[in-house]
């Protein structure tokens, strides 16, 4: 009888040293980054999501085997969720506006490190455009009649789609907000390729777009040339960057930054109205922090 109890007593207790060394395995598998969290991104819906999504599974592909991590992409449905979620560390990167970007590197010290090139060049132009069979050939004689016109902005936060416009028709005083304006009617329609469509299909007179956008919607034929036409642009404004937090380590960056600058795929190319990428920093964007600080967006 004392051998069995002695012989079950080593048994236990070797069932014990057992699950405790599987448990010493898994702890140290979580401190050498076996269990190591998914780099996580946020990016604006540019266009509407559908038409980024095979673009997306792509570049998240990419990244992944870069950072040799699990990369998650999440194309929100507005310009304000991915601030947000910046802002509160739920996500590691994102694809920003120029005023998205700058509110977040207000709020949160966002770090630009990446923007893409159209054409070779970090550029691109808030345009306003409207349909053809429109008499109008300038912003000037669109705003003759103000009060006749149904004038379309893209997303409230948008860079190209709303905060520029908006600035050119504060100042030659036909715009203050949404609901204090000398226009027929204002509305919002989200994203750059709404506002194209609604004044194509007339249901709109003129709306705000991004120049880079507005060029690629007319190359991949999803609005028609010839129902169109750019009655007013801005000055050159610095393209749209990608953005990290201000924890996020250099190497992080430096390899963020690689994988961006040989991306060649077509496909996500696209999806940007971009020919290529190149760096960024915080400094490209100060003409548009002072534009945010000038109609109240961020503080000085």
């Amino acid at each position: 009888m004392k051998k069995w109890i002695l012989t079950v007593s080593i048994l236990l207790l070797a069932l014990f040293l057992s699950a405790c060394g599987n448990d010493s395995a898994e702890e140290e598998s979580s401190t050498t980054g076996d269990t190591q969290e998914p780099f996580t991104i946020g990016v604006i819906p540019a266009q509407t999501e559908g038409e980024m999504q095979t673009a997306m599974d792509k570049l998240q592909t990419i990244l992944a085997e870069e950072l040799d991590r699990e990369v998650e992409i999440e194309v929100y449905p507005d310009y304000n969720g991915v601030v947000e979620s910046m802002n509160y560390d739920q996500i590691d990167m994102a694809y920003l506006g120029p005023l998205t970007y700058v509110i977040a590197e207000a709020n949160s010290n966002a770090k630009a490190i990446i923007t893409q090139l159209v054409d070779g060049e970090p550029f691109y132009n808030a345009y306003i455009i409207t349909h053809t069979d429109n008499p109008v050939a300038s912003l000037d004689e669109l705003l003759e009649n103000p009060g006749e016109v149904q004038f379309a902005f893209g997303d409230p936060n948008s860079t190209s789609g709303s905060l520029i416009p908006s600035i050119e028709l504060q100042d030659r005083g036909v715009y203050e907000s949404e609901q204090e304006n000398e226009f027929e009617t204002v509305r919002f329609t989200g994203s750059h390729d709404a506002t194209a469509l609604a004044v194509q299909n007339k249901q709109v007179d003129a709306g705000a777009i991004d120049s880079a956008i507005y060029n690629q919607l007319l190359e991949s034929g999803k609005i028609d040339e010839d129902q169109l036409k750019i009655i007013w642009e801005s000055e050159p404004l610095f393209q749209y960057p990608w953005a990290v937090l201000e924890s996020t380590d250099d190497e992080t960056v430096a390899k963020l930054r690689e994988a961006f600058l040989a991306i060649e795929d077509p496909e996500i190319l696209d999806a940007f109205g971009a020919t290529g990428f190149t760096e960024a920093d915080n400094a490209d964007y100060e003409s548009i922090k002072q534009a945010a600080i000038k109609q109240g967006i961020i503080e000085e």
